[in-house]
């Protein structure tokens, strides 16, 4: 009788929502450090070891919310497309270091360290995390998929990003 109600109350809870873990914010307020999370699809990709461009700073008066955050965005043309579809382009981990998340913890993600695999925004903390993660991409996505939600209703990481200075988007 009990594994019959065990079964029963697990068939059920599958059809529940999922309740999303709190985005990354830091000191600016922001998710993503208040970077424009749409602007990293008109960025030009680089491979696999060299380092991607600089994110896309947004502005403190073009903002949207989304899963708890505040997002900042460099114009109203990517704030649009952003309400449009705002999982598309927020970023995987509620912005967490991608890496951390395979090897089982939640640390911020540093919005200059980003790559899109698989049309899907993924940010490390460190560059030399970057290469731990460009090492197996594939295989750190699949490792993190799997830890991710035993993750994601934990409290997101108070810890400042390394050698990363951050600041309010301007108006």
């Amino acid at each position: 009788m009990k594994r019959f109600a065990f079964a029963a109350l697990a068939a059920i809870s599958f059809g529940l929502p999922a309740f999303a873990g709190p985005q990354f914010v830091d000191e600016t307020g922001f998710a993503v450090s208040g970077y424009d999370v749409v602007a990293y699809r008109s960025l030009e990709q680089v491979g696999v070891g060299q380092q991607q461009p600089a994110g896309v700073p947004g502005r403190a008066d073009i903002t949207a919310e989304f899963n708890g955050a505040k997002f900042a965005f460099a114009s109203e043309e990517n704030r649009a497309k952003f309400l449009e579809n705002p999982a598309h382009f927020a970023p995987q981990y509620d912005g967490h270091c991608a890496y951390g998340v395979s090897k089982g913890g939640k640390v911020p993600g540093n919005p200059n360290l980003w790559r899109i695999v698989d049309d899907r925004l993924y940010l490390n903390i460190t560059k030399n995390v970057v290469g731990f993660w460009e090492e197996d991409i594939p295989g750190n996505i699949n490792l993190a998929e799997g830890n991710w939600p035993g993750i994601e209703p934990k409290d997101a990481s108070g810890n400042t990003i390394p050698n990363f200075t951050s600041s309010a988007p301007e108006s």
